[in-house]
């Protein structure tokens, strides 16, 4: 054989190897070993309860363990940081809410990683509409009620959170301004913690999703007065919307999706995003999320990106306008 064959002889089985190589990384299934999604909210909030419905499928789907890791803390601040420097390879994601994809980057002033480019969105998979509750030995039926009682006792009325920054608190500050009301915050390290207190009458109020706080509402352990979102939601279909009880220009609610960390490969977002799609197509997921109070509700990662930023640019300019901080 002479060197220009051999050479030739070189090049195609070079070329076939890479070939064989790529095909390879194609056809790799995914995923090989559990998978950890961090939720950055204690357990028993509606983040956390909406991502263990969903995971438990994709667990199913998947053939492996997904594992759901609480990381409260910092108005979800401390899981993101942690999400943010782990591994792109799809084995670690974050669940990530309104709160913390759309509000705290306007409403922190400093943060351990970059908003703009920690994350790589995936998909949406609920909708949470929140409620008004109160404890009920509060003197209050009514919103109409509710809010006189503050004005008679300004500073003395309190409301829990799950954390500084997150959706319910900037719910309730959006209340007070709407209502000219000075209601205290008393902010908790996830929506669990704090559902407690409110039960045990510890605290007074709290703007929370309809997910964590319907089965509470059903067994008379909590009182609901609005719900603050445009519209009346299945699992409470008797409880009137903040604008029915005469309060305007307080709307809000939050979401829930998956993201996963910044140059996580694009074959294996897609995949994820795909069987996310499937879960939430199953009757019994979407009765599961109904049924607390969620609305399931997929897209592609291509239009979860365009809400987190387009929630980004109308909780900026509440925040802005109305100076709210997380002091």
């Amino acid at each position: 054989m002479n060197f220009q064959n051999s050479k030739r002889h070189a090049l195609l089985i070079l070329g076939l190897g890479l070939l064989c190589l790529n095909t390879h990384a194609q056809t790799t299934p995914w995923p090989t070993k559990p998978v950890t999604v961090i939720v950055p909210f204690a357990a028993g909030g509606g983040t956390d309860i909406g991502t263990r419905i969903v995971a438990q499928r994709l667990s199913q789907l998947w053939g492996q363990s997904v594992v759901v890791d609480n990381r409260g803390g910092a108005g979800g601040n401390v899981g993101l940081e942690l999400a943010s420097r782990a591994k792109p390879d799809g084995y670690t994601l974050l669940t990530g809410n309104v709160g913390t994809q759309s509000i705290n980057p306007t409403l922190y002033k400093k943060l351990s990683y970059n908003p703009d480019t920690a994350f790589t969105p995936i998909g949406l998979f609920a909708e949470l509409p929140f409620v008004l509750a109160v404890t009920p030995t509060l003197p209050a039926k009514n919103v109409k009620e509710l809010v006189a009682l503050a004005k008679s006792r300004p500073g003395q009325l309190t409301y829990a959170s799950s954390g500084n920054g997150g959706s319910p608190h900037l719910s309730a500050e959006t209340f007070k301004i709407a209502t000219g009301t000075h209601i205290l915050h008393i902010p908790y390290r996830g929506g669990g913690p704090a559902m407690i207190d409110l039960i045990s009458g510890n605290v007074d109020m709290i703007f929370v999703s309809v997910l964590e706080t319907s089965a509470h509402i059903k067994a008379g352990k909590l009182r609901a007065l609005a719900i603050s979102s445009k519209s009346r939601v299945p699992a409470l279909p008797d409880v009137p919307t903040l604008e029915e009880a005469g309060v305007t220009g307080a709307e809000s609610g939050s979401w829930i999706g998956l993201l996963a960390p910044a140059d996580t490969p694009k074959d294996i977002v897609e995949k994820i995003s795909k069987d996310l799609q499937q879960v939430l197509a199953m009757p019994d997921v979407q009765q599961q999320l109904i049924a607390q109070g969620a609305l399931a509700k997929g897209g592609t990662p291509a239009e979860f990106a365009q809400l987190i930023a387009s929630d980004r640019k109308r909780y900026a300019k509440i925040i802005l306008d109305n100076k709210l901080t997380v002091d």
